[in-house]
């Protein structure tokens, strides 16, 4: 057997427990053939096998994200501005104003999720009259976390908001002494009144919509990520809102690997979905790239809390364990597996008895079932879920929201929020991941970093010294343990040989570099199914070109996704004046900087 691509000259992390590192791996049609030294595994080299020398760069298994709303974000991810990563709200505006100035009426300028306003220096979100100001004409939608969105004045116009529209149920629109919106719209606790307002926003084309996921994909590649479990989501129905991904899966041009949860969209008709969706599917059903991967996260709205922590916990309705027995019962009758959110303890609790209830009746025997979030879950419950055979699948929500959680709770709260250490030394299944793209950032490093430092982004320490988790540990979380959660045991998760093709090469040694550099690192180079999908530096010219991002007018042609740190602007203040951006001009401390913005038609940096 002879090897069609052969990686040497690396250091391998292979997370394998029998040969935990290496310098060197072979693959061939998709799967890992050889993992050793590269003598040994250049013996598997022959005229036409593809060489490619890693200069010494860490490599790792590809990472899993076992929550993350990837079919979803891709339909939108083009049209999307994104703050993640950004230092400073300065920048945060100048991007505003930028992409305003670009977009096209009716589109809107959409910045979505995956920042906290503790990560800007300036601590705060911008002021409504910011945003106004940046962008007097094209409507503007920012939303922050589950909290709160804010709508620019030609938001308002065209979302139809004015003096007479009255508080949805869970929801606020704030008004003035006047009796007007000001375009600030709260969660109280629900953030249905978020989502259905960024749902008045146009659409993009089919056309558009196909390169926008490509987009997407590639930009979770170029972070390492090789493998997904997409928890479907609200406005995401099955089978409408799937054609772009099918598309993609069935033209051989997913560049990750995608489970796929159903995620329940009515009230009151959760069981009729499930009993549909039931019929059409079998869980596993698809292939290794694209597959079915059971229920939830949403199983039934009445069982649904919110993780706004400026907002008291909610009480959940009386009727949540009658209808989420029904729709348990269904499941378990028809053998599939299912995902549960539930960011609070008592939900947990509620939901615990009926599972046990269920599990009388009908013994759950083996079937992957899991909590998402659990991030106050306590020690009884956690032995709860061990003992029904369950899993815990978290995230990094706390980086983002930490300083908001302490305010309401205190800091000996948040000391064990969640409480991962306690949930390994268990032995639960526990998985990381992202949330993205609503809340946290998609990037998987500052997952890393939260899991590893106990840092929030704004700085915040919340987690003792032995509550952190060691280098390997977390990146066993983000690959090998999560494979568990798609039913993908001994298929990936490991770089050994019978595996599936998938790895990264890291920009810098994840185990060696300083801690607070960890949610900088990218890929240099990422592998699925034994093709390279993603190439940055001296690996670029292997990767395939993706067509430039549409439309035209989109952000990611201007800015990308997450703001990597060598494009940030580090400003100082002087008195003069910039006329392109018409605020206080800043003095640029490398050339990246003053290529960044000279890229714009700005001349901050001739100054």
């Amino acid at each position: 057997m002879k090897a069609d691509k052969i990686f040497y000259n690396g250091l391998v992390t292979t997370m394998d427990p029998s040969k935990r590192e290496a310098t060197a791996v072979a693959t061939l049609g998709g799967k890992i053939i050889k993992v050793g030294s590269d003598k040994e595994v250049m013996e598997l080299a022959e005229a036409s096998t593809q060489k490619i020398d890693l200069h010494k760069k860490r490599v790792v298994p590809g990472l899993i994200d076992s929550h993350i709303h990837v079919i979803r974000g891709g339909l939108n991810y083009n049209m999307e501005l994104r703050w993640d990563g950004l230092e400073s709200l300065a920048d945060a505006l100048r991007m505003l104003k930028e992409q305003a100035r670009v977009t096209p009426a009716p589109q809107w300028v959409r910045v979505v999720g995956g920042f906290t306003a503790h990560q800007f220096r300036e601590k705060r979100l911008p002021t409504l009259e910011e945003i106004n100001e940046a962008s007097p004409d094209t409507p503007v939608f920012i939303l922050h976390l589950y909290d709160r969105a804010l709508l620019n004045r030609a938001a308002l116009k065209v979302c139809g908001f004015d003096k007479d529209t009255p508080n949805p149920p869970g929801g606020m629109i704030e008004k003035d002494s006047k009796g007007n919106p000001t375009g600030m719209l709260l969660a109280k606790p629900n953030a249905l009144i978020l989502y259905a307002t960024l749902a008045k926003g146009p659409k993009l084309p089919l056309e558009y919509q196909i390169n926008s996921t490509q987009h997407f994909m590639r930009e979770l590649n170029r972070l390492g990520v090789t493998s997904v479990i997409d928890a479907g989501g609200g406005f995401q129905n099955y089978p409408e809102d799937y054609e772009v991904i099918d598309k993609l899966a069935k033209e051989d041009k997913l560049t990750l690997r995608i489970a796929y949860n159903l995620f329940t969209q009515k009230p009151k008709e959760e069981l009729a979905d499930f009993k549909r969706w039931s019929e059409m599917l079998k869980p596993g059903e698809g292939t290794d790239m694209y597959h079915h991967n059971g229920a939830g996260e949403m199983l039934v709205f009445s069982a649904a809390d919110f993780e706004d922590f400026r907002e008291p916990r909610p009480d959940l309705a009386a009727n949540m364990e009658e209808d989420l027995e029904k729709v348990v019962r269904l499941l378990i009758e028809k053998r599939w597996p299912f995902r549960m959110h539930a960011t609070y303890n008592e939900t947990i609790e509620r939901a615990l008895n009926v599972f046990e209830k269920v599990n009388k009746d009908t013994a759950f025997n083996g079937i992957h079932w899991f909590f998402d979030h659990a991030e106050t879950i306590n020690q009884k419950n956690i032995d709860r879920v061990k003992a029904l055979g369950g899993g815990i699948a978290i995230q990094h929500r706390m980086a983002y929201q930490g300083e908001y959680f302490v305010e309401r709770y205190g800091r000996d709260v948040v000391r064990n929020t969640p409480p991962v250490k306690d949930m390994l030394k268990t032995g639960l299944p526990v998985g990381g991941g992202t949330d993205a793209t609503r809340v946290a950032s998609y990037n998987p490093w500052v997952s890393l970093y939260w899991l590893t430092t106990g840092k929030t982004l704004g700085g915040m320490v919340m987690y003792p010294e032995e509550r952190l988790l060691e280098r390997e540990e977390a990146l066993k979380v983000w690959t090998l343990s999560n494979t568990w959660f798609s039913n993908e045991e001994g298929k990936k998760g490991m770089i050994k040989e019978g595996m599936f093709a998938d790895l990264t090469v890291l920009s810098d040694d994840f185990f060696k570099i300083d801690a607070e550099e960890i949610k900088n690192i990218t890929s240099l180079m990422t592998v699925v199914n034994g093709k390279i999908v993603h190439g940055d530096d001296d690996f670029k010219t292997l990767a395939p070109v993706l067509p430039p991002a549409m439309p035209d007018w989109s952000p990611v042609r201007t800015f990308g996704g997450y703001q990597a740190k060598r494009f940030m602007v580090h400003p100082t203040e002087v008195k003069s004046c910039c006329p392109q951006h018409e605020m206080p001009k800043l003095r640029r401390n490398s050339i990246e900087e003053a290529v960044f913005d000279w890229g714009l038609g700005c001349s901050c940096w001739a100054f």
